[in-house]
């Protein structure tokens, strides 16, 4: 994918001798996504250098908020052991973590994901609380699910996402929208951002780079992004009476709109295109409530 800036091993192993010296180890890539590079440091740490000038301020919210989210949650996330600053060989704030290991759960099968259901529901039980006024705004996650309909509308132009969506799009963004306070939100909950252990329970969740504050439901379109219906099933009995109706309906809507970004975006890869198909299956699967006239 095009970048703003090649990152290569050369040039992360460059910036580590610059400011971090005693760090060193072997380095090789381990992915290179659309905003970041990430590197593998020796057997215990990772390297991750932003691509895109947008993606170094998203590295910065996590080096200010993930040391004090941690504590508070209940499976491991990348908190920054380092921070690294701008240089004159690279522009951008960049970070040194650990090396979280496990599989990443979007390149396995869709049935054996029913081991992640409890402990997937445990973790946004724990980040879904009240975040402070200085939470780092996002105008694309957390926010009223109405927002993003003139998005859905140019992938709808695409002609890659099924016109045959689009009442069911228009229904769920007409669910009533979050009345509680804002409270944090992962932002990116698809199953590229999610690792397994061996035995299929959940070892980590990564990339916090869209954390926010808002309607939680944007992080429960896990339950299509994710799992299939048995699992489904497993997830939102593991979230417990906190989440209603609407809230539930309206991460069908967030599932909706973060898969059909996925299957949109042209330039995307065929796994997250996968991932993106799988959404809008599993949504338009799922039957709206009743109503009791109905």
């Amino acid at each position: 994918m095009d970048a703003d800036i090649v990152v290569d091993a050369a040039l992360a192993r460059h910036v580590l001798r610059h400011q971090h010296p005693d760090l060193d180890g072997p380095l090789t890539l381990a992915t290179s996504g659309w905003d970041n590079a990430i590197f593998r440091l020796g057997s215990s740490l990772a390297v991750r250098l932003p691509r895109r000038a947008v993606a170094a301020s998203l590295v910065r919210n996590e080096q200010r908020w993930l040391p004090l989210l941690a504590p508070s949650l209940p499976v491991p996330v990348p908190v920054p052991v380092r921070v690294g600053v701008p240089m004159e060989a690279y522009p951008y704030h960049w970070s040194v973590t650990p090396w979280l290991d496990g599989t990443v759960v979007a390149a396995g099968p869709v049935g054996p994901r029913a081991a992640l259901a409890q402990r997937l529901a445990g973790f946004f039980n724990a980040l879904h609380v009240p975040a402070p006024a200085e939470a780092p705004a996002n105008p694309v996650r957390g926010v009223p699910l109405s927002g993003r309909s003139a998005a859905m509308a140019e992938r709808f132009a695409t002609g890659r996402v099924p016109l045959s969506l689009r009442p069911l799009w228009d229904e769920l963004v007409a669910v009533p929208g979050w009345a509680g306070p804002p409270v944090w939100v992962h932002g990116d909950p698809h199953p590229g951002n999610l690792l397994a252990a061996p035995d299929g329970s959940l070892a980590a969740v990564l990339d916090f780079g869209d954390l926010t504050a808002g309607d939680p439901a944007t992080d429960l379109a896990a339950a299509w992004l994710v799992f299939d219906a048995p699992a489904r099933a497993l997830f939102r009995a593991a979230l417990g009476p906190r989440v209603d109706e609407d809230t539930w309906q309206r991460a069908r809507g967030w599932a909706l709109n973060i898969g059909a970004a996925l299957v949109a975006d042209a330039s995307g890869t065929p796994e997250m295109a996968a991932v993106g198909a799988h959404a809008l299956a599993q949504a338009s699967e799922s039957a709206l409530p009743r109503s009791d006239n109905g």
